[in-house]
């Protein structure tokens, strides 16, 4: 089964990413929201030893560090040299700084060790005002990190923050402002709930060396219920992000689907594929409060940025104002998609993946002699590909995905069942090889040195894979691309290059100037630093 696309029936564990996650491990740490002393949590050094005004980089060990990637997470070769904006060749030969760490194919980057990770922990956000990265956990809440000892700390436990649903989303303003998105199961049926966190107060430390922000907490927005599919394709609402200019945010909404196929809950929801509050992405104001969401297009039409998305987990406003979000495909060998998104316009799914039609939209569709299919992946297992005569007609013309020229993330597999590498053919695709599960998407801007810096319109991106979980492609992800995006009349093209590789589930990142932190997922995880330098 294929984890990250199913991300986040309520957060990730839940029914979307975690399908095949298991149970969560049990949390020793007592979350706790109060504005109170709360024990730090060390990183490497003990309990007792106070930071110091200029804390020294806890050296990494081989106890803490995560066990060597798997042989079958192969690299992805890059065929030509490599030259940086200024003409400069690249030295991509690789490095392993951290033993048994992600290994790096590019001499102008460094690595750093920066804290062990607990397991089900989501998200990574910046917060500029306190100068910290607030992490997101299922189990423990709101949780403070300092980026350079790796002392973590609980700043808001789930049910002050979501009241019973479970966390899925992140975002933190320019002012310090925190959003929180998360989903709670009630029976058949499924609510989304928007939460937001004004600073309000202060906790310390026990040690009263540093304090944090605490935070009063309202609803944005929520959902009526609505039906689930009770299956891992309950995408659900989950990533956040927050307009260059603070006045509103985005939310979206994964599908209840796979390829937008009835999932009818046995029988419960009879014919249901899509419905008015899955598979788009919303628009609410961020000083909204308790908006209600309805089930019916009418009722969400003044809340909709954009439709057509089975599952963008991650949006981000890039530096020219623009949105882009990675798109998980589906349980076939059919792309990954990266989408520039514009509001009002529709991005295909159900009824294309890159710019191929779904098979089942074909009245004489026969899943045996789909070459697209693979018995690894859970839609396949269950007959989800089958005829289906009464498959609805596309409602209106789509948007085409980012075209990616490689040499990078460029595997795709043809209605025969034979697979490809469009770079060795000098062709492209839209956008990434088949179950790549794309996410972690940042920008890089004025604060990265030069030679990472875009040149005239373009745009430089760094975008993370959370990796296969099945197929024969050999491409597996579990890596971080270097993005260079192209004009191209309303949309852009890209090329892309493996920076790094050996990551283990990577499932978000965060800049801090020209550092990128990498939060990884799972058990015996780490948050890792990644330094740009000239």
């Amino acid at each position: 089964m294929r984890p990250i696309h199913r991300f986040v029936t309520s957060a990730l564990c839940t029914a979307s990413l975690l399908a095949a996650c298991g149970s969560p491990a049990t949390v020793t740490s007592e979350p706790t929201s109060a504005p109170v002393d709360i024990a730090p949590t060390q990183t490497v050094a003990p309990a007792t030893v106070e930071p110091t005004a200029a804390p020294t980089a806890p050296a990494p060990t081989a106890t803490v560090a995560p066990a060597a990637p798997s042989a079958t997470i192969a690299p992805t070769a890059t065929a030509a040299p490599v030259s940086d904006s200024t003409g400069t060749v690249i030295d991509t030969s690789p490095r392993q700084p951290v033993a048994g760490g992600p290994t790096l194919l590019d001499s102008r980057l460094a690595l750093r060790y920066v804290a062990s990770i607990p397991v089900n922990s989501i998200r990574i956000a910046y917060d500029a005002t306190q100068k910290i990265l607030l992490m997101l956990n299922m189990e423990q809440g709101l949780v403070r990190i300092d980026p350079i000892t790796g002392i973590k700390d609980i700043v808001a436990a789930p049910a002050e923050i979501l009241d019973g649903a479970t966390a899925s989303g992140l975002a933190v303003a320019a002012n310090g402002t925190v959003y929180v998105s998360g989903n709670q199961t009630l029976g058949t049926m499924t609510k989304a709930v928007i939460r937001r966190g004004v600073p309000s107060g202060q906790a310390t430390s026990v040690n009263k060396s540093y304090t944090w922000a605490t935070y009063t907490w309202t609803t944005v927005a929520s959902t009526v219920p609505y039906p689930r599919s009770d299956t891992p394709f309950d995408h659900l609402f989950n990533g956040i992000a927050i307009s260059p200019d603070q006045q509103f945010i985005v939310v979206n909404s994964g599908s209840r689907t796979d390829h937008g196929e009835i999932e009818s809950q046995n029988g419960t929801f009879p014919d249901l594929r899509e419905i008015a509050l899955t598979s788009r992405i919303f628009k609410l104001p961020a000083n909204g409060t308790d908006i209600v969401l309805t089930n019916s297009e009418e009722g969400v039409a003044p809340y909709v940025y954009a439709k057509g998305f089975r599952n963008s987990y991650d949006p981000v406003f890039a530096p020219n104002g623009i949105l882009f979000a990675g798109e998980n495909g589906p349980d076939a060998d059919l792309p990954d998609e990266l989408n520039a998104i514009k509001p009002g316009l529709h991005y295909g799914f159900p009824w294309r993946f890159g710019t191929t039609d779904t098979p089942q939209r074909d009245p004489a569709y026969d899943p045996s002699t789909d070459g697209y299919l693979n018995p690894d992946f859970t839609a396949v297992q269950i007959g989800a590909y089958a005829n289906d005569p009464s498959y609805p007609a596309a409602p209106t013309t789509f948007v085409d995905p980012i075209s990616n020229f490689g040499p990078a993330a460029v595997q795709y597999r043809t209605i025969d069942g034979v697979a490809h590498d469009a770079a060795t053919e000098g062709t492209s695709i839209a956008s990434f090889t088949p179950h790549r599960s794309p996410l972690g998407l940042v920008f890089a801007d004025q604060t990265f040195p030069a030679s990472w810096q875009p040149t005239g319109a373009n745009l430089h991106a760094f975008i993370l894979s959370w990796g296969a979980a099945g197929g024969s492609l050999t491409d597996r992800g579990q890596d971080m691309l270097a993005l260079e995006l192209t004009p191209a009349g309303n949309s852009y093209t890209m090329t892309a290059r493996q920076l790094v590789r050996g990551l283990r589930n990577p499932i978000d990142a965060a800049s801090i100037d020209n550092r990128v932190y990498v939060l990884e997922f799972g058990d015996n995880v780490a948050l890792w630093e990644i330094t740009f330098q000239q």
